[in-house]
């Protein structure tokens, strides 16, 4: 790279720590660097070119989604549903290795192919089963980093919201995106289940053996519960498969889908849904809010090419493809330390993904795999979304949970290894949709 081009890479990158580190917004921290990058080393017009980025940026129909799933999200988080997964699944997993340390597992996996975000899935099933597996003695620091790795699933497991955002700006197909987290995302909490039944066997003590017993009929009417899942599963996910509705179309089935059961479950009021919207509000101006940002700032590095400077030096390293995906997982372990999700998406992708479609990647499998790295800052302090809500729950130091989640830290970085020695886990469903 070009002593003048590094020179011009360091003042953006500094400006945007230094913006970062003062505490101001992630959001407002992108246009302050995309504002300065220009003035200082561009003729061209920063506000005129912010202002024809923004409208760029948010006239994306696909972007209506987003509040939709949100939307879903908050009735979900309020609609009992967490409480009928429990009742389900409590007959079927009391007597297995682990107990009903599986259930913040399989919980977290079914919550998250309905709610489309790693916080709410923490949040709605943290809320109910951390309280029942600490009254039944259960090792309290498995279940919590149980529960903070499991949680991420709600970025990985499709409908995701951060899978959407990375669609959009990658320009390929949300559909496929879905069906391409499928079965990385059942194979991460395969290896979590696994992890629990293993620490199970090794240290019965973790998972006290409850009292009650339950016959075989008492099992199969505990199902019933799993119905509400079930079907809103179906009707996001199948009609988006089956080719009838678009993820946009599909978000509003959901959200029509989780009213109604909110109303059974007599969750449901105007102030219910007032709060269920002014959540959904708050959280969608956050999202774009970066989103935005970093589509301007995008846009500056664009004109200063520093995206093309970066890309070139490294292709003139001649790293190994593999070697290239080692290196920018250092750099995303990093950066999730500093920074939050939709963040490290918006912010990397000029620079990364053309590096990985050069190096002879599929640009659905990488966001396969960047969406694995961003579930990773999930539970990395000191910004690790799912830290910061299982305190919320528990009152326990940010430090000591962090602790408890780094088992699953590393099944996490052991599952992306495993899609990237093996691709076609994320891209078999992808390309059997393609040849249908």
């Amino acid at each position: 790279m070009e002593a003048g081009m590094a020179s011009m890479s360091l003042v953006v990158f500094g400006v945007l720590f230094l913006a970062l580190g003062a505490g101001i917004w992630v959001g407002f921290s992108l246009f302050i660097v995309g504002f300065v990058g220009m003035t200082l080393f561009s003729g061209l017009p920063a506000g005129n070119n912010m202002a024809s980025s923004v409208w760029a940026t948010i006239e994306k129909w696909e972007y209506v989604a987003l509040p939709m799933f949100i939307l879903m999200g908050e009735i979900l988080y309020r609609s009992g549903i967490s409480e009928r997964l429990f009742r389900a699944l409590v007959p079927w997993l009391y007597r297995l290795p682990g107990g009903l340390l599986l259930m913040n597992i399989i919980s977290c996996t079914l919550f998250a192919a309905v709610s489309g975000s790693s916080a709410a899935t923490t949040a709605t099933v943290g809320r109910i089963t951390l309280a029942e597996l600490q009254k039944l003695g259960y090792d309290r620091s498995i279940a919590q980093g149980s529960l903070a790795g499991a949680g991420t699933l709600g970025f990985l497991i499709p409908p995701s919201l951060i899978m959407i955002v990375y669609a959009i700006l990658a320009e390929v197909s949300i559909g496929k995106m879905f069906m391409a987290g499928i079965l990385p995302g059942v194979l991460l909490s395969g290896i979590y289940a696994s992890y629990i039944i293993y620490r199970g066997i090794r240290n019965p003590e973790i998972a006290p053996r409850m009292q009650a017993t339950y016959s075989w009929m008492e099992r199969i009417r505990a199902l019933k519960d799993l119905a509400p899942t079930l079907i809103l599963i179906l009707m996001v996910l199948g009609s988006i498969y089956a080719g009838v509705a678009t993820p946009t179309e599909a978000a509003a089935l959901g959200v029509l889908g989780a009213t109604i059961f909110a109303f059974l479950n007599r969750q449901m009021n105007i102030q219910i849904l007032f709060d269920c919207l002014v959540g959904a509000v708050k959280t969608n101006a956050m999202i774009m809010l970066i989103v935005v940002g970093a589509g301007f700032l995008s846009r500056v590095m664009g004109f200063l090419g520093i995206p093309a400077a970066i890309t070139q030096a490294i292709t003139g390293m001649d790293l190994s493809p593999y070697t290239l995906m080692v290196l920018l997982g250092l750099v995303y372990v990093v950066l999730g330390c500093l920074l939050d999700g939709f963040s490290i998406v918006v912010m990397t992708l000029p620079i990364a993904l053309p590096m990985v479609v050069a190096a002879g990647f599929d640009p659905i499998w990488f966001g396969i795999y960047l969406i694995l790295m961003v579930e990773v800052s999930q539970i990395t302090p000191p910004v690790g979304f799912n830290l910061f809500v299982i305190q919320g729950l528990t009152g326990d130091p940010i430090t000591r949970i962090a602790r408890h989640a780094l088992p699953f830290f590393f099944l996490m970085l052991l599952t992306t290894a495993i899609i990237t020695l093996f691709p076609e886990i994320a891209l078999y469903l992808p390309r059997l949709m393609t040849a249908k």
